[in-house]
């Protein structure tokens, strides 16, 4: 059975977990507690000596790192990836995007403000950090106005990896009420088979009930 190291409030690891719910794939969660330090110990280094989570272990001993480099490991030969080689180009463009440009803005101010309280500490980053994040978010809505999910018409990883951070955006002081058709696609994410919320952890009941 997989492993997977984890952080429950993570929109990273939510990824994954989202990603092997859906797919009913059983696992075992292992909470890390990165605000004590866990992901620092010599055990976890280990694992990835990064000190990152999500880490998925997928045999004994054998770990896979990075949130959307373990989704496309996942998501291979299944609808979640596809198999069209310009759509799966696609898909690798939002993957990469969300990680260099959406991430860094929205996750992290989401962080700041839920689990540092550095708000007023670091004010002037914030509000840079909020503007790069209503840019991104500008780009997304411009994007799925126009369609139903960010490749295709299909609910793949691509929609996966940006939903994890979007739909708690508001947690990192961003107003999604002025983004319709992100709104839009939220639900539309939400009412997916197996869908899961980002505070759901009562895997030793899976699969979870189905919608």
């Amino acid at each position: 059975m997989y492993r997977l190291y984890d952080f429950l409030p993570s929109g990273n690891g939510y990824k994954i977990r989202l990603l092997l719910t859906q797919l009913g794939i059983p696992f075992e969660r292992i909470e890390v507690n990165i605000l004590q330090g866990e992901s620092r110990s010599l055990e976890f280094l280990a694992k990835n000596p990064s000190g990152r989570i999500p880490v998925l272990e997928i045999e004994s001993s054998v770990f896979l790192s990075e949130s959307n480099a373990v989704l496309l490991y996942l998501s291979e030969g299944t609808p979640f990836l596809p198999t069209d080689h310009l759509q799966r180009t696609r898909l690798y463009e939002w993957l990469f995007w969300e990680q260099n440009i959406h991430e860094p803005a929205i996750a992290s101010s989401r962080f700041w403000i839920q689990h540092l309280n550095v708000a007023a500490d670091r004010k002037d980053e914030l509000q840079r950090r909020h503007r790069l994040g209503n840019e991104a978010l500008a780009l997304m809505e411009k994007h799925l106005s126009t369609q139903r999910f960010l490749v295709g018409d299909c609910y793949t990883i691509a929609d996966i990896a940006l939903f994890a951070y979007t739909h708690v955006a508001d947690e990192g002081g961003f107003k999604l009420s002025q983004f319709r058709a992100i709104q839009a696609w939220i639900e539309r994410i939400k009412a997916q088979p197996n869908h899961i919320p980002i505070t759901y952890s009562n895997f030793q009941s899976f699969p979870p009930p189905t919608k």
